[in-house]
């Protein structure tokens, strides 16, 4: 079932992808690059977190305005998808990037402490 569910993932990874890039960039200009990093799916394909990163300074704002279009993302899915119902779309900020970098900037400033 894992297996599944990841495939139906990373489908609905590239879908998510493309309408983003393709319809709610061109409607929504202040948006500078959106990159999908992952999605998660429930186990039973209810719902589907969809995890982004951007280029904008004001994530939140991105995050608000993504998920004005998760009703354009959760149809674009059915109709690229096979499955019995699409799942709701959630989209969130992945704050694993700030994360990793923060991470990174406390090594270095602890390997510059040493010398």
């Amino acid at each position: 079932m894992a297996k599944r569910n990841d495939r139906v993932a990373e489908e609905i990874k590239k879908v998510v992808t493309e309408v983003i890039d393709n319809e709610v960039m061109d409607k929504e200009p202040s948006l500078k690059l959106v990159t999908v990093t992952e999605v998660e799916v429930s186990e039973e394909l209810e719902y589907a977190n969809v995890y982004f990163t951007t280029l904008n300074e004001n994530k939140r704002e991105v995050e608000d305005i993504l998920n004005k279009y998760r009703g354009l993302l959760r149809s674009a899915v059915a109709k690229n998808i096979r499955l019995r119902k699409a799942p709701e779309i959630y989209v969130k900020y992945d704050q694993s990037v700030d994360y990793g970098s923060r991470i990174e900037d406390l090594l270095n400033q602890i390997k510059n402490e040493g010398k």
